[in-house]
């Protein structure tokens, strides 16, 4: 049943956890700095690392859609709330009025129309009609 909780839960709870702790300048908090060969210097923040994150998950999450197990519909109501609690967290919270936060919901958006589409389309090929 494991299957079921979307893996966008994460980033969610990793951004609402940093919010309320440091607060949203913590996500620009240089985590690694790397000297490129041409002599620019590429950075990555925390909120760098949250986006990846959420690109990981999603990838995780489109994987997941394909499967045609017992708790694919779950994880699509599950998915579901998560993009209904960014959005509603997005706009009734001032803290999460960000370009991150924002970045996050869409990608939460995404996860959901993805998984449903990819899920119908597996299962339209699974039915067979005898045509």
């Amino acid at each position: 049943m494991l299957i079921a909780v979307p893996l966008m839960i994460v980033p969610f709870i990793f951004y609402n956890a940093v919010m309320l702790g440091s607060g949203i300048a913590a996500f620009s908090t240089v985590i690694m700095t790397v000297p490129m060969l041409s002599g620019a210097v590429w950075t990555m923040t925390l909120g760098d690392l949250v986006i990846l994150s959420a690109l990981i998950a999603l990838f995780f999450e489109v994987l997941k859609a394909t499967l045609s197990t017992r708790g694919s519909l779950m994880n699509h109501m599950f998915s579901m709330v998560v993009f209904i609690g960014f959005l509603v967290e997005f706009l009734l919270v001032r803290d999460a009025a960000t370009q991150l936060f924002f970045s996050l919901m869409v990608i939460a958006f995404i996860d959901v129309v993805a998984g449903f589409t990819i899920s119908n389309r597996a299962a339209a090929r699974n039915v067979s009609i005898g045509l």
